[in-house]
């Protein structure tokens, strides 16, 4: 019986601890393709805690336990219940980065959030909202509505990624957790399903709806005082007061000034940690340098077919993307103007002094790692 009770013992500490580690950025966790073992192990979680809990309470009342084998049982047992407690309720994903209490959003005459400070910004039928990353990083996901669409705006720090999708899943509004991340990336589990989501890309990887994904909605990565000079009426997501000592301070890793291991910038070209500006059209996906865009401002290139521009405002925080007519068109910038055939449009393609508007293409700015991770057939 002291066998039975040490091997529930083994057992259940080795669970929880794997229960975890996968699912988390420790020690070669997410250099492995480990998501379907995850999984498992976490969709089956109670019965592996109800099997070794039978075994250790079988072996703790069936054996006499006196001498130096009575302060065996105590400590282990303070060990078990630490690691327990540990895995469930301090390293826990959702234990680490709460939801906020309450999604306030004021306009810019009440706004208190730095104007210099990034943003996640989405327009729509009408209506414009900016989500502060400074936010977003410790949350990882917020739900809202833009223009009657509901909305759910998602931060990864680790891979420097922010989305925007229709948290809407078999026809419904879903609701979402933060349960880990899978090669360095946030995911978040559905309240319906169960099932697990990538942040980098709304594809689900686990669970009964894998392979499905959420619809993406275009966002902007802009400094808020940008924005909101595009969009004056825009309202900002401001800070929940329950969690000011969480959001901590965040500018060093929006300018890029952070050396944490994890969350930490390159300031060359091409490594892990380097920025790149990433760019899909149809399912081709290609990268540029963000030391290039800074030097060149514009840089006009084409991704199969489609010829493009990639711009940076002279802030050198704000970025996008646009569709040229053809190969031979050529464009150029007038501090903050986009100039084409004497045609000014503002930083984000609207025109100034014409009626159309430059085609906008979705642009992200990343980690090198996470994009040529998720994008594995990208060119740079």
């Amino acid at each position: 019986m002291k066998k039975l009770f040490w091997l529930g013992w083994i057992g259940l500490l080795l669970f929880e601890i794997a229960n975890v580690y996968f699912i988390m950025p420790m020690p070669g966790s997410q250099e492995m393709n480990s998501i379907d073992l995850a999984y498992f192990l976490y969709s089956w979680r109670w019965a592996f805690r109800i099997l070794f809990g039978l075994m250790i309470v079988t072996g703790l009342f069936r054996v006499n336990w006196e001498g130096r084998w009575k302060w065996a049982l105590v400590v282990s047992i303070v060990i078990l219940f630490t690691v327990i407690y540990m895995a469930n309720f301090k390293m826990a994903a959702d234990a680490m980065f709460k939801q906020p209490k309450q999604v306030s959003l004021a306009g810019a005459n009440q706004n208190k959030v730095d104007s210099n400070r990034l943003v996640i910004g989405v327009a729509f039928n009408g209506e414009a909202k900016a989500y502060p990353i400074q936010f977003l990083g410790y949350h990882h996901h917020i739900q809202d509505t833009v223009g009657g669409k509901p909305i759910m705006v998602t931060y990864c720090t680790v891979c420097r990624t922010g989305r925007v999708f229709e948290p809407v899943v078999n026809g419904k509004r879903e609701t979402f957790r933060l349960v880990g991340m899978d090669h360095f990336n946030a995911m978040l589990e559905d309240a319906t399903t169960k099932s697990w989501w990538r942040q980098v890309n709304g594809e689900a990887i686990a669970g009964k709806l894998k392979g499905r994904r959420l619809p993406e909605v275009f966002s902007t990565q802009t400094s808020l005082g940008e924005w909101l000079q595009l969009h004056p009426n825009s309202m900002i997501l401001q800070a929940d007061s329950s969690f000011i000592e969480s959001y901590g301070k965040t500018t060093k890793y929006e300018e890029g000034k952070s050396r944490d291991p994890l969350t930490g910038t390159d300031s060359l070209s091409w490594k892990n940690k380097s920025w790149v500006v990433g760019v899909k059209v149809g399912d081709a996906r290609k990268a540029y340098d963000w030391n290039q865009l800074i030097r060149e401002r514009i840089i006009h290139d084409k991704i199969n077919n489609t010829p493009l521009i990639v711009v940076i405002s002279s802030n050198d925080k704000s970025f996008y993307a646009f569709e040229r007519p053809d190969n031979d068109s050529r464009f150029s910038l007038e501090k903050d103007a986009i100039v084409f055939n004497s045609h000014h449009f503002q930083i984000d393609g609207r025109g100034i002094d014409t009626s159309y508007s430059l085609k906008p293409l979705q642009a992200y700015q990343e980690f090198w790692h996470s994009w040529r991770t998720f994008n594995p057939g990208t060119t740079r």
